[in-house]
């Protein structure tokens, strides 16, 4: 690990009430968070919740209006420098360029860090075997599929070694396969050591990837905890409906307290209160004459957290 890398750090991002606002628009209203080294945190939010504006301020590429903030040990409005040496980020939009061969690309990349060209030319070959790319180097990056160019953005983000990576909603737009090839990549990464702090609008991803999850809503933190105690604060099972005409799913919603529809689904669900609560929903939906085509049982997800915390704080 090069000797900038080599610095202990037990905790390698900590924000303490960072707010940030945009003329009238508070943004960020406080927000604390910790990843501890060698995790991933997922960052999970509304559209417009603080996610972005999060990582900008994290990378030193915006500056918080208070509040504190060390990635790596060092504070990142008074060492700028230093943060943007210990870390990769790897933004919602690709930044490769598209008339580079991927190999080309990374060998710019390790160019702007100075690696000089023969390293810069065996570090490029080390990604692109890491990432499943050695096949396609010399094809320009603009041929690569969604995934491809996905995983050769992440691959740049990696040239320089950084001890903390920073992904930005990295999955967005990529069909399942690419997604579970990205995830593989991910958790790679995290074994050999390497933080992660990841934004995503998939809460699957963060289910299967995340150590702890943060969500924040209205620019504040409204829950911190891991995957599975989240999961546990809404209850141990939820109950989905499915009225039998789709054209009921509103009333149905009006006639259950508590319960999301989910348009899309054709259903809702709602958390399990007690061994009684299924007889006393099938009562009610009777009584407003919805027939009900179907019902589950299931446990938990983080979508059910997402919708718990969000209404709660909205």
């Amino acid at each position: 690990m090069n000797a900038i890398h080599s610095r202990p750090f037990t905790d390698a991002i900590r924000a303490r009430g960072l707010t940030k606002s945009f003329g009238a628009n508070r943004v960020l209203a406080g927000v604390d968070l910790t990843v501890p080294t060698g995790s991933l945190l997922a960052l999970l939010g509304p559209n417009g919740s603080g996610k972005t504006t999060t990582v900008r301020i994290l990378t030193t590429l915006l500056a918080p209006d208070g509040g504190t903030a060390t990635v790596g040990g060092h504070d990142v409005t008074r060492d700028g420098v230093a943060v943007r040496r210990m870390i990769g980020l790897t933004s919602q939009q690709a930044t490769v360029d598209d008339l580079l061969t991927g190999r080309e690309n990374l060998e710019l990349f390790a160019g702007l860090y100075h690696l000089g060209r023969r390293r810069a030319r065996r570090r490029a070959d080390e990604l692109l075997e890491r990432f499943g790319l050695t096949a396609a180097a010399g094809r320009r990056a603009g041929t690569y599929s969604g995934g491809m160019r996905r995983r050769l953005d992440l691959a740049a983000s990696m040239v320089s070694e950084p001890p903390i990576l920073f992904l930005d909603e990295p999955t967005t737009g990529l069909d399942p396969r690419s997604r579970a090839e990205l995830w593989s990549v991910i958790r790679e990464l995290l074994a050999s050591g390497t933080t992660i702090l990841l934004t995503t609008q998939y809460l699957e991803e963060a289910d299967q990837l995340a150590d702890r999850v943060v969500v924040i809503n209205g620019g504040r933190v409204v829950a911190d905890d891991s995957p599975a105690a989240l999961k546990r604060q809404v209850g141990a099972e939820r109950l989905a409906l499915r009225p039998a005409e789709p054209a009921d799913l509103a009333r149905a919603g009006a006639a259950l307290p508590g319960a999301h529809p989910d348009a899309e689904a054709g259903e809702l669900t709602l958390a399990l209160q007690d061994p009684d609560h299924l007889r006393r929903a099938l009562d009610q939906l009777h009584r407003a004459g919805i027939p009900v085509g179907h019902v589950e049982l299931r446990t938990p997800t983080l979508d059910d957290v997402f919708f718990e915390l969000t209404a709660a704080a909205a």
